[in-house]
């Protein structure tokens, strides 16, 4: 089954009132056992003119680990990245459909192993990440909870 995930008011990468954000939106795929989203990146999130910037390819990668631990949980699951290794197989392009997509391959209570893609329109993989996600510090913890309001599944 498919459903959609919520997103927050001011986060970079799904933040609804961020203008200067990405503004993905995910759905969970429990059948697959992961998160996606489909985004085409605007020439202003570009690198190299007509290709995305790599720090912007990582924050998607990163975004979906942790959105891959919303298939099993809830809000006060979520994770912080403690480490993240990423291969950049091909240039990816602005302006056109990209795939990201999350999954975790180990969890416990307080830590997981995640994987992540970035696929091309013909489904080719742009890039791939591997992280370790902790249980967020107590200050982050915090902050995450005066967010828990603005946490919501968007209107089509």
């Amino acid at each position: 089954m498919v459903k959609k995930q919520p997103s927050s008011r001011s986060c970079f990468v799904c933040g609804r009132e961020n203008d200067a954000g990405l503004r993905t939106r995910w759905v969970e795929d429990d059948t697959a056992g992961e998160a996606r989203a489909t985004v085409v990146l605007e020439e202003c999130f570009h690198g190299f003119p007509g290709l995305v910037h790599g720090g912007i390819v990582t924050a998607l990668l990163d975004e979906a680990m942790v959105r891959a631990l919303l298939l099993e949980g809830t809000f006060d699951d979520l994770m912080v990245t403690a480490r993240m290794e990423i291969t950049f197989r091909r240039a990816t392009p602005t302006g056109q459909p990209l795939t990201v997509v999350g999954r975790i391959a180990k969890r416990t209570a307080s830590r997981a192993n995640a994987e992540a893609e970035v696929r091309l329109a013909d489904g080719t993989v742009a890039a791939r990440a591997e992280g370790l996600l902790l249980r967020q510090p107590p200050e982050v913890a915090r902050a995450w909870a005066e967010e828990r309001a603005h946490w919501r599944v968007d209107d089509d």
